[in-house]
């Protein structure tokens, strides 16, 4: 059977960069805003948060995200912060983003706090996945790293996730030398007990404090050697352009992933854009410079317009982060106000 040709003439030109490139994947940062003050993320008072003129609306948030899927070829859609569920009416957005004509796969990425009140209604509005960051199962280490004493609020909402039907419910934990390094093995545990897709992330240099140290990072060949102490791994591979590297531990369904983003990056399969709380595309998570889309936006410009600037910006994306190189060169915006 020939293809229809009305069917191609619709299909977006994919978003491509001069590698080839092709970008399936944008996160959308809601809020730089965050109820936990993490130490390998921000200082104990935290930070200046934006303005909230200069936070994208819902309506901006809604047509930038049917601009990237509809004429950009985008069909993932992860909403990230600082911390998502800080954003009122959050279900509301979710239904609007799950209503648009070519709507994205809808996930999320969280602390857990907040999480049981809300894991249902997102569900209902269309949210499909979540991952929940969580860095140790003991209550005085969580109150040390995070500066909150929110574990039982995280635990809860993992368990209401799951309840909803968010799934695969995903747990990251940043392995830091000599914090909570010696959990690894619990971590992994805890997830296949309860279900969870547990990944391991190796710490990078994102915090505003610019406290990293290249030696607290837990490596992933040191991560996966903690592991093999106590499980045996079989190798799954990195299922599509997916970040992390997975493992199933033999003798259940469990699956493990380490994302080695120093030690092994991944740049070469990259498929994924950011857009900041306050309009700025970035096409990078280590990206020294941005695009302003808020601009376009509230300038007036046409669907076109802001496709054209989403394409230049992309067309200019580098060959990858050189995290490990002397050549890096951080970025002035800390994660929170990236967005993951």
């Amino acid at each position: 059977m020939l293809p229809d040709p009305t069917e191609a003439a619709a299909r977006p030109a994919p978003l491509v960069d001069r590698f080839g490139r092709v970008h399936t994947d944008l996160r959308v940062s809601l809020t730089d805003r965050c109820n936990l003050r993490c130490t390998y993320c921000m200082p104990v008072e935290g930070l200046d948060w934006l303005p909230r003129p200069e936070l994208l609306t819902d309506d901006e948030v809604v047509r930038l995200v049917g601009v990237a899927a509809r004429r950009l070829g985008i069909t993932s859609v992860r909403l990230t912060g600082g911390e998502p569920l800080l954003r009122r009416g959050l279900p509301g957005l979710v239904a609007r983003l799950g209503a648009l004509d070519t709507a994205p796969e809808l996930s999320l990425t969280t602390n857990g706090i907040g999480l049981a009140r809300s894991a249902a209604a997102l569900r209902e509005a269309g949210l499909r996945r979540v991952n929940v960051s969580l860095d140790t199962l003991r209550p005085e280490r969580y109150a040390e790293i995070t500066r909150r004493d929110r574990l039982t609020d995280v635990l809860d909402g993992l368990r209401a996730a799951r309840a909803a039907g968010l799934a695969p419910v995903k747990v990251n934990t940043v392995p830091v030398r000599g914090v909570n390094d010696d959990e690894i093995a619990d971590l992994a545990a805890f997830g296949a007990e309860h279900g969870y897709r547990t990944r391991f992330i190796e710490s990078m240099p994102l915090d505003a404090q610019g406290a990293w140290e290249r030696d607290r990072m837990v490596t992933a060949d040191e991560i996966l050697a903690r592991l093999g102490e106590r499980f045996d791994l079989i190798p799954v591979g990195r299922p599509d352009n997916a970040p992390a590297e997975e493992w199933r531990i033999a003798g259940t369904e469990a699956v493990v992933g380490v994302i080695a983003s120093v030690t092994r990056p991944f740049c070469g399969g990259c498929d994924r854009v950011r857009l900041t709380a306050d309009g700025q595309l970035r096409n990078c998570l280590f990206a020294t410079e941005e695009s302003d889309l808020r601009a376009l936006l509230r300038g007036g410009a046409d669907d076109a317009a802001i496709e054209a600037a989403w394409r230049g910006a992309i067309a200019g994306k580098g060959p990858g982060h050189a995290i490990d190189t002397p050549a890096f060169r951080r970025p002035q915006r800390p994660m929170s106000a990236i967005g993951g």
